[in-house]
Parts: C-alpha cells; sequence; structure tokens
C-alpha cells in the first residue's frame, strides 16, 4: 500500500516524460524525498537490528554528524557526476563511488526482493554499465543476493572496517540506519539525483 493515492498518477507521468518502465521511474519517485535533511533527525530511535557504538555516553552524542552538513558534502561529492539523472561516469575514488552508491540504492524498497532483471532496470536508466553498479551495490554491503539472483537492500548496516571505514561519508551515518530500518523512505523518496 503506498502512502500517496496519487503515485500511480505521478509514476505515469515520470514514465511518459523519461521513457522509464514502470519499476524504474516508481523508484524514482520514492526515491526523491529520502535524502531531504529536514526529514532526518539525530536523535532518532536506532533500529532494533543496528549496530551500537562502544562509547554511547555524551562525547559520542556530540560527534554525531549533523544532517544538513552531511547531506550538503554529500552533494558536493556527486554532483560532477549526476546529471538529470544520469551517472556520467562511475567515479575512481572509492569515497566518492560510496557516496553515488548510496544515491542508486535510494531507488530501492527495503524488505522488497528484486530480481536481476528488477535490479537491471532500475539501474538501466542511470548508467548502462549496469553490472558493475549492481556488483558494487552487493559489494559494499547495500543490497544482498542469494544464489538464485534474488536481490534485496541490506537488512542490517555494512560491517566497515579498514580502508572502507575510511571511505564512508557521514551521510551513510545519517541517512542509511534510518532507510534500511524503514523510518524514512527510498533515497528515491527524498533525493532527486538530478540535484
Amino acid at each position: 500500500m503506498t502512502r500517496s493515492s496519487d503515485l500511480k498518477k505521478l509514476v505515469r507521468a515520470r514514465m511518459e516524460s523519461t521513457g522509464e518502465n514502470y519499476t524504474a521511474a516508481r523508484a524514482a519517485l520514492l526515491a526523491r524525498d529520502a535524502t531531504d535533511p529536514d526529514r532526518l533527525t539525530v536523535d532518532a530511535p536506532a533500529s532494533a537490528g543496528a549496530p551500537v557504538p562502544a562509547d554511547t555516553s555524551a562525547s559520542a552524542d556530540a560527534q554525531a554528524p549533523d544532517p544538513r552538513a552531511a547531506r550538503a558534502r554529500h552533494e558536493k561529492l556527486i554532483r560532477p557526476f549526476l546529471r538529470d539523472g544520469h551517472l556520467l561516469s562511475i567515479p575512481a575514488k572509492r569515497k566518492t563511488r560510496l557516496a553515488v552508491l548510496l544515491e542508486l540504492l535510494a531507488r530501492f524498497a527495503p524488505g522488497e526482493s528484486y530480481t536481476e532483471a528488477q535490479v537491471g532496470d532500475i539501474l538501466r536508466p542511470i548508467h548502462e554499465d549496469v553490472a558493475f553498479l549492481r556488483r558494487e551495490l552487493v559489494d559494499y554491503g547495500y543490497l544482498e543476493r542469494d544464489g538464485v539472483g534474488t536481490y534485496w537492500t541490506a537488512q542490517e548496516l555494512p560491517l566497515r572496517e579498514g580502508n572502507m571505514a575510511q571511505e564512508v561519508t557521514d551521510w551513510e551515518a545519517v541517512w542509511l540506519p534510518r532507510f534500511l530500518d524503514g523510518q524514512i523512505g527510498r533515497i528515491g523518496e527524498s533525493a532527486d539525483l538530478s540535484s
């Protein structure tokens, strides 16, 4: 059940204007609002299965990233690579690539399963190298996959150790836990890739 009774009309309008299929158009619309910093709060409850930092003192709270500042830095990273909903090139720097992958993840819905073809339908309007983007989403722990080609968003925060921990932006810490917990919509429900 959708939250908007007009969602089908909006999806059909997007399909007509962009030429996207229903799945891709719906994913893009649902991803549009999920990254809106106004909908995020640092003090939102953590999900039951989310990892909890070892230090939960007031000093740890003081280090929590500011959602607006985190989103601004995220936007600065992705701006050169995303235009009008298209990925111009795949970033070579991993930190920037992770930021772009978060934008792609926003087009998926937590708790829904996708076939490999559906994942392709969601990613293809963004960039032609669907296989690489799909593998990167899985390798960085944003999507999970079973042996028969079914994909779904991660149910827990990906473990970040070593170099990978240095590549993660504050925006992941702000947005991803709430997205996976269903507290906010897809990045698709808030973030427009053309911004």
